[in-house]
This record gives structure tokens, C-alpha cells and sequence, in this order.
């Protein structure tokens, strides 16, 4: 592994760490269903980060459960994490629209 792999794996988990972390801290300040699902996407989005630094290393295989020859966890990891945000953000837009 080189310098430049080496910053952008250390990058990508300090980086996704604090994210989580703030994003955890603003789960505990506030209720709201919008900003729930943001901070559940961002979550969401680290996991998927510590999973692909696991397969670059070659700890996590992910040939148990395929979806043609890709590992299942790689399609529905990113799916997730956006699933997470859309719903965030129809809510934010259906509660626009509902207050015209």
C-alpha cells in the first residue's frame, strides 16, 4: 500500500467518523423525521465506507450472498444510504408544499 492509498483510507474513515459523530449528536438534540433520516443516512454512509476499506484489505470476501457476480452488501449498502436521504428529503418537501 502506498502514501496515496494510505491518505485516502485514513481520509475516508476520519472524515466518515466525524460525520457519524456529529450527526449522532444532532439525533439526540432534535426529533424531527427529516433530520432523523439524515443523520440514519449518514450512518448508513460510514458503514458503507468501513465496508469497502474491509474488502480493499481483503478481510470481508462478500461472496456469500451474490446478485449476479457482484456481493450483495455492495449494491445494497449505497442503495441504503440513499434510500435514507430521499425519504428525508420528500419529507422536507412534502412539508413545504403541505404549508401553501
Amino acid at each position: 500500500m502506498d502514501s496515496g492509498q494510505i491518505l485516502f483510507v485514513t481520509s475516508r474513515l476520519i472524515f466518515g467518523a466525524l460525520a457519524s459523530f456529529f450527526a449522532i449528536m444532532l439525533w439526540s438534540k432534535t426529533r424531527d423525521a427529516a433530520w432523523m433520516l439524515i443523520v440514519i443516512g449518514t450512518i448508513a454512509a460510514y458503514v458503507e465506507i468501513v465496508y469497502s476499506i474491509l474488502d480493499l484489505f481483503g478481510i470481508t470476501k462478500g461472496d456469500k450472498f451474490l446478485i449476479g457476480s457482484v456481493p450483495a452488501a455492495a449494491i445494497l449498502l449505497p442503495v441504503l444510504r440513499m434510500s435514507f436521504f430521499i425519504a428525508a428529503f420528500l419529507i422536507m418537501i412534502i412539508r413545504k408544499y403541505r404549508h401553501r
